[in-house]
Formats: C-alpha cells, sequence, structure tokens
C-alpha cells in the first residue's frame, strides 16, 4: 500500500494502574520530556484496578505543556457521546489543543452490562459507533445553525445547543478490526488505531483497502484518515524477531510500516522508563531520517548509534539542562578513559553487563521524576505538605507507609547504597583490571562525595520544609542541585563506564 504522506508522529501507551499512580503520570511526564509526540491510555471503567482514563488524561493535560493526549480508545458505551464530545473540547481549550480522540465501539460485553451499559451486537456496536460519532461532530460545530439532532437506533439527541469548539480539529480515531468497522473508519474517522499484536500478516494492507475504498465512497480523499498503529517489543543487542532487537532494527522495520504499510503514528506500549527513553531518543530519530531520506529519493543511511556505535549498549547522553545555579564541580576536567577498539565484538552477556549499569541508573532517574512531580504540585497549591504526605504513603514503589520526608530520604538511601557498591567494589575491580581507568573511577569516586553532601542538602532541606516560612524553596534548589549533579554524574559514569565493564566483565 502506498505512503500516505503523513507528517511521522511517535507516542506511548501507559498501563493507568490504580496501585501507583504517581509513576503513571510521571511516566507521562518523562514522555514529554523525551520528545515524544503523544501519550495514551487504555480506557476500561469496569476495571477497578485502573485510574478513570478521562480524570488521567486531565490530570496528565495539568502536568505537561506539549505532549498531545489521548484514551486508546474510549469506551463509547460507558460514555454518552454528548457529554464525550463537551469533555473532548473542553479538555481541549484548557491544554491548548493537545487533545485526541480515540474511540472503541466496546467489548467485554459483561463488564459494561455489570456497569449499567446495554449489551449490543457486534453489528449494532459498529451503528452505535456511527451514531455517536455524529453527535460528537455535531456537538463540536458550534458555528452551525440549529441545535444538535441525531435520531439514531441507539443515540438520539434532540434539540441540544452546540458547542464549545475544540481548539483545533480534534482527531477521531477508531480501533477497528473488522470490515464494517474498517468501513466506517474511511467514512467517517480521522484515523485508524488497531494493535500490531492483534493482527496477522497482510491484515494492514487489507485493512488500508478497505478504509481507502469507503473513503473514496464517501467522497473523501484516503489520505484524510491517518494510520496509527499500537506497538510492543523489546530492545536486545541482538536481533531474535520483529520488534526484538536493537533500535536501528526497530527503525528499519517501523520505517518500512511507514512506507510500505502508511502508518505514520506509532505509539510503543511501555511502563519502563528506559524503554520510553531509547524509543524516544533513538528510534523515532532513526525512522524520521530514513522515511525522509526515501521519501526524497535519496540513498538513506544506515542507522547508527549516536554513542557508543562500537558496542551494543547505548549510555544515556547528557541533555545540558541545569536548574540550579550552583556548580559543585567543573565538569571540563572530567578525565577520560581509553578509547574502545574499533575491532574488539562483544557477547549477549557481555553486552547485558553493560546495560545493567544503565538499568539501575534509569530507575534513579525515574525516581528524581517523581520527585519534582511531587513537589511541583505542593508548590502550585494543588497539594498541601499534608495531603502529599497521605498521597505518598499510598504509594507502592519501594514500600509502604513513605511520607514526604521518608520518601527523599529513602531515595537518597538508594542513592547512596548504589554508589558504596560501586566505591567499594566496582570501581576497585575496574582499576585492577585496566589501570588506565584509575583517572576517571578516582574522579568518579569524589563525585560521589560530593552528592553524598547534596543529599545532605536535601536532608536538611525537609526539615525546613515544616519550620521555616521558606522551606518550600529551600527544598526546590536542595532537589534542583541534587538533579544537575546526580543526572550529570550518571551520564558522565555511563559514557566512561559501559564499554570498560562490557569489555572487563566485572559487574
Amino acid at each position: 500500500m502506498p505512503d500516505y504522506g503523513h507528517s511521522l508522529e511517535f507516542g506511548t501507551f501507559i498501563t493507568p494502574t490504580v496501585t501507583d499512580p504517581d509513576r503513571v503520570v510521571a511516566l507521562a511526564v518523562l514522555a514529554e520530556q523525551a520528545g515524544l509526540d503523544l501519550v495514551t491510555f487504555q480506557d476500561h471503567p469496569y476495571q477497578a484496578g485502573f485510574l478513570d482514563t478521562w480524570t488521567l488524561l486531565t490530570f496528565v493535560a495539568a502536568r505537561t505543556e506539549r505532549v498531545h493526549l489521548s484514551a486508546n480508545v474510549i469506551n463509547l458505551p460507558l460514555r454518552p457521546p454528548a457529554v464525550l464530545a463537551r469533555s473532548v473540547a473542553s479538555l481541549d481549550l484548557l491544554s491548548g489543543g493537545r487533545a485526541e480522540l480515540g474511540l472503541g465501539a466496546g467489548a467485554f460485553w459483561d463488564a459494561i452490562e455489570a456497569m449499567g451499559g446495554r449489551r449490543l451486537t457486534a453489528g449494532q456496536a459498529v451503528r452505535a459507533l456511527e451514531e455517536g460519532i455524529d453527535v460528537i461532530r455535531q456537538v463540536w460545530d458550534a458555528d452551525a445553525r440549529g441545535p444538535v439532532r441525531v435520531d439514531g437506533d441507539h443515540y438520539r439527541v434532540r434539540g441540544a445547543k452546540r458547542g464549545p469548539a475544540p481548539a483545533h480539529d480534534v482527531g477521531i480515531w477508531l480501533g477497528a478490526y473488522k470490515p464494517r468497522m474498517l468501513a466506517l473508519t474511511g467514512r467517517a474517522a480521522d484515523g485508524w488505531l488497531p494493535s500490531l499484536s492483534y493482527l496477522q500478516a497482510g491484515d494492514l494492507e487489507k485493512g488500508n483497502a478497505i478504509i481507502d475504498e469507503a473513503a473514496r465512497e464517501a467522497g473523501r480523499d484516503p489520505s484524510a484518515v491517518r494510520r496509527l498503529l499500537n506497538i510492543g517489543g523489546r530492545f536486545a543487542t541482538a536481533g531474535r524477531g520483529q520488534l526484538d532487537g536493537p533500535p536501528e532494527q526497530w527503525a528499519e522495520e517501523l520505517a518500512d510500516l511507514a512506507l510500505t504499510d502508511g502508518v505514520s503514528t506509532f505509539i510503543l506500549a511501555t511502563d519502563d522508563p528506559g524503554d520510553l527513553r531509547t524509543f524516544a531518543q533513538e528510534v523515532a530519530p532513526a525512522v524520521r531520517e530514513l522515511v525522509a531520506a526515501e521519501r526524497q529519493g535519496s540513498p538513506a543511511k544506515k542507522v547508527e548509534r549516536v554513542i557508543g556505535d562500537d558496542f551494543g549498549v547505548v549510555p544515556t547522553a547528557d541533555d545540558g539542562v541545569r536548574r540550579s545555579k550552583v556548580q559543585p564541580w567543573d565538569e571540563s576536567t572530567r578525565p577520560t578513559g581509553p578509547a574502545h577498539d574499533p575491532g574488539r565484538t562483544y557477547t549477549a552477556h557481555e553486552n547485558a553487563a553493560g546495560q545493567h549499569l544503565i538499568d539501575v541508573h534509569d530507575h534513579l532517574r525515574a525516581e528524581l521524576t517523581q520527585i519534582h512531580e511531587l513537589i511541583r504540585q505542593v508548590e502550585a497549591g494543588s497539594m498541601g505538605v499534608g495531603q502529599a504526605r497521605d498521597h505518598i504513603n499510598t504509594m507502592t514503589m519501594r514500600q509502604n507507609n513513605w511520607t514526604l520526608g521518608t520518601y527523599c530520604e529513602s531515595y537518597c538511601r538508594i542513592v547512596t547504597t548504589h554508589h558504596t557498591i560501586e566505591d567499594r567494589s566496582l570501581f576497585p575491580r575496574l582499576k585492577s583490571a585496566d589501570p588506565r581507568l584509575a583517572p576517571v573511577v578516582d574522579r568518579l569516586a569524589e563525585e560521589h562525595h560530593v552528592i553524598h553532601d547534596v543529599l545532605e542538602s536535601v536532608d536538611k532541606a525537609l526539615v525546613a520544609l515544616v519550620s521555616e516560612p521558606d522551606g518550600m524553596d529551600r527544598l526546590r534548589e536542595a532537589v534542583d542541585l541534587l538533579s544537575d549533579t546526580l543526572l550529570s554524574h550518571l551520564s558522565y559514569e555511563e559514557r566512561e563506564l559501559v564499554e570498560p565493564i562490557a569489555r572487563l566483565g566485572v559487574l
């Protein structure tokens, strides 16, 4: 099938688990920080283990500034379309034009019926969805004359006022697999949103053909329908199957889906911050480059890693962003280790050893993101200190019954333990295995002492938060400094040690 020529977009599909709501929000914030275009959440209102999707979308919209947001997909049988239309338009207005609308005809009918919804046959569900789309579009058409009127078999809206209109042309994306739903997508929707795991070989081609034919019969250009795709997979040092391998393999496979099957939005289902970051910072740019080269008729360059292109693990780059005016050390004086041997190859086991360090660091980065999110809420006045303590007590990321102070203290203790292990075990072994690493190892150990002092300042600021009028300012300054020192240090450590760890096998 043709390339429909849409600009490429990349997003994530986060599980809205109720057991750790702060982590759900932190992952959404991280998606924006990493450069993704879209954040989505599944919508199962009958699932007590999930946060309510619409409430979550609204909350995340208030915590982000750029990323677009959508359900993936909204359960229409439990959300009346006229009310849903106004909810979407309101969120779009409040967020500056960042709301989209993924829609589904419904599934799990026993659960829907248990929640008070009406059980429908497959044909009835498709018809109800088509009527629902009509209702939604009429409500959004605030400039049209007369009230909303839809006299359907499943939705009857007779005389409702129109409006508000969304801030931008909200896309209606349908989760469709069967011919009737695909034809409806071509007639009435702005996007097709299936999941790759539910498709068989050739289903994208067949689905596109049905959508395109229905669009033409309705007088529409088939390119008016964006093709989106939920994907999942595993990042690994060696390729073992579709979307199971290194980032460059992912890039080539997704570029092929874009050019062959017209997919222009790729949404990765993951709750792993490391995978999210790899997808955003390595896979997405490479896919864009490959597709752009093909569209321009120029030969595409082989996808290569920006850092660590001679071994199978990619250190996390330092983005250079600094929050604090304080500079605890001079980064320009950091020594570097020996150059990598370009002829050296690495086994999967060796690469796994190097990746382990990054995985540990990624967890620390995710924890730090949550600390910032919590402090933003308290600082903005949307949550009091006491409320924050109560809220954190529900978190299960590491242990139960946390308070604001012990949460940060636990995080600091984890960092300190991590560094103590390095100082007493990893660092001496590296120096012994390769003496050329001694300057780097010594510098890293020195930075650990600085980070320890910064962690002490966080402890002192926690006391000030309760006892002094400017306690929040002091805490913000301390945590900003912790971010600068820790993130800079972790990137430096990975840059200098990931390859030696893989080469020397000291983990």
